[in-house]
Order: structure tokens, then sequence, then C-alpha cells
């Protein structure tokens, strides 16, 4: 995949305009299926499963994802792009502030 490729950009660049949950809510519900905003929540939470240790046959179950599909995520957590790595640690630091009353 190149994502150099101009429309691979403009998506990119559309989701870092967004401001808020809600306004990436509403963008993502026009963006996306019913199906495929709830595959991607699956695989969101199958990698926070996955950084958190929990075996294989357990994302199974509660994600409804194929161990295919899990065993995909924790290829590419663990690969050198990084993408979920980031967005896992961003996640916990904002939680974190958040628990604390700083965010």
């Amino acid at each position: 995949m190149n994502w150099k490729d101009k429309n691979y950009d403009n998506l990119a660049k559309a989701i870092l305009v967004l401001k808020t949950a809600d306004e990436t809510r509403r963008f993502l519900r026009d963006l996306m299926t019913r199906a495929e905003i709830k595959e991607f929540s699956n695989r969101l939470q199958a990698a926070q499963m996955l950084s958190q240790k929990i075996p294989y046959s357990a994302i199974v179950k509660i994600t409804g994802l194929s161990s295919t599909t899990v065993a995909r995520v924790s290829k590419w957590l663990n690969g050198p792009l990084g993408g979920y790595k980031t967005v896992l640690t961003r996640l916990h630091r904002q939680r974190s502030r958040e628990e604390i009353g700083c965010g």
C-alpha cells in the first residue's frame, strides 16, 4: 500500500482536523457502515487486550473477532510502524490525566 497516495493522505488529514470525540464519532458514522465501525472498534479493543497479555482465546470470545484477525492485530501491534502502540500509549496517558483531574 502506498501511504503517500493523495487520497490516503487526505483521509489522514481529515482525521487530524477533528477536534472532539463527538466530531470524530459523527465523521466515522458518515464515512463507514455500522459494521465497519464495530469491526474497527473491536480491533482496537483486541490491541488493548493484547497489550495487557490477555490470551487470544479470551479476545476472540469477548470481541467476536476471528483468531486470524486477532493474530493480524498482534502482528501490527508488534510491528515496525507502531500505529497501535502510538494510539494505546496516548490513550493511556489521556486516561491517567483524566483520573488525576488534569484532563
